[in-house]
């Protein structure tokens, strides 16, 4: 089953120095149809204004990871790291016991274009950690680049939850198939392009649940950018 999540459905918040829109509820958008899927807690689609940025904040217990879509953010932390984020980069933030952290727009005239997702750990009171990496896009040119996993395999960074998150672009015309074993199901986010996914046609910030689907395929009709989430079943009463 396939159950498409338009952009326009999502929950929306202009700040002026940030725009931004929530798949699942967040701040002071509250849908309890939409409180999260399977271990995908948050899925927000953030801009924010050059110079503009938030400023140092805690989180706890929580995996979170970011993917730039365009421009740049400057992240520091309670841990001491200092680092700059760029399209094509993956950063991931562990915040276990607890950390605190700032990410900042450097950039004096461009807008910076992100994902900031939310996982909930499998164990919580871990030691807080930090890592990112950079995935070429000729990688994630028609195939599915594993970018996240409970394991690091393939140079993805790890994380502590039971989620595998997938990159790819597409050329209009290609097309990408992936098994979904028993007990899994997905999430998909449109990021640009137009993409046809069963009898749905997505574009970019739409997203889709799958459940029960022993396979998909994902077809770009433009070429495209999508992310996709390998989750655990979600089971009634979870």
């Amino acid at each position: 089953m396939i159950t498409a999540r338009r952009s326009h459905e999502r929950g929306h918040a202009d700040h002026g120095w940030l725009n931004t829109y929530h798949s699942f509820s967040f701040a002071d958008y509250h849908d309890p149809a939409h409180m999260g899927f399977s271990v995908l807690r948050v899925l927000n689609e953030d801009r924010v204004a050059p110079g503009q940025g938030f400023g140092t904040h805690p989180h706890r217990d929580m995996e979170i990871v970011s993917i730039v879509l365009a421009g740049e953010l400057e992240h520091q932390d309670s841990m001491g790291n200092k680092a700059r984020i760029r399209p094509g980069e993956v950063q991931r933030m562990s915040a276990g016991t607890g950390v605190r952290h700032s990410e900042y727009n450097p950039h004096p005239m461009q807008p910076a274009h992100f994902l900031q997702i939310w996982l909930l750990p499998h164990t919580q009171g871990l030691t807080p950690s930090y890592a990112q990496n950079f995935f070429p896009a000729e990688e994630r040119r028609n195939a599915w680049r594993l970018v996240v996993s409970p394991d690091g395999v393939d140079g993805s960074l790890s994380v502590h939850a039971d989620a595998r998150l997938y990159l790819t672009t597409l050329t209009a015309g290609a097309s990408l198939s992936q098994a979904l074993p028993a007990e899994r199901c997905a999430f998909l986010q449109v990021l640009r392009g137009t993409v046809e996914l069963g009898d749905h046609t997505l574009h970019g910030g739409d997203g889709a649940r799958i459940e029960a689907e022993q396979a998909i395929t994902v077809r770009a009709t433009l070429d495209s950018e999508a992310l996709l989430f390998d989750l655990p079943a979600v089971h009634s009463g979870r």
